[in-house]
């Protein structure tokens, strides 16, 4: 079984991607017609050995429309002309959700605004108003 390194230390086996050559969209003349030069990269998320509970969560928000009911990650590249560049592409995207998945979101810490950020909050609303006020009719006095 072929492992594909993402990271030191983080391999992806080859058994969990699957790799489909299609015709790729666009222009390209009549040479787009008859090479097979787009990539569908799938990667199994939902039995995945390096992924685990949190990871899996994390990648199914982050992948978005891209991930199957069955837990499949379906990413398609056709930017470059050639198979392999567009295979290179594919498999660096998705080693980007992988490491993105795999970190964890610095949980934010609830503030309260100081008190100059207050007061000069208020003086612009202050501002504001009297901006609006100036711009109705001439009180008749």
């Amino acid at each position: 079984m072929a492992v594909i390194e993402i990271a030191p230390g983080l391999e992806v086996p080859d058994a969990e991607l699957e790799f489909a050559y299609i015709r790729s969209p666009g222009p390209g003349g009549q040479n787009v017609n008859k090479v097979a030069s787009a990539v569908q990269l799938r990667f199994n998320a939902g039995a995945s050995v390096i992924l685990d509970g949190w990871s899996r969560t994390r990648i199914a928000t982050l992948a978005g429309r891209r991930l199957t009911r069955e837990g499949w990650i379906v990413l398609s590249a056709h930017r470059h002309r050639t198979q392999e560049a567009n295979r290179r592409d594919a498999f660096e995207r998705l080693a980007e959700l992988i490491l993105g998945a795999r970190e964890r979101p610095k949980a934010r810490r609830a503030t309260k605004p100081t008190r100059g950020a207050r007061e000069r909050r208020l003086e612009g609303k202050k501002q504001r108003t009297d901006v609006k006020r100036l711009r109705g009719r001439p009180s008749v006095e």
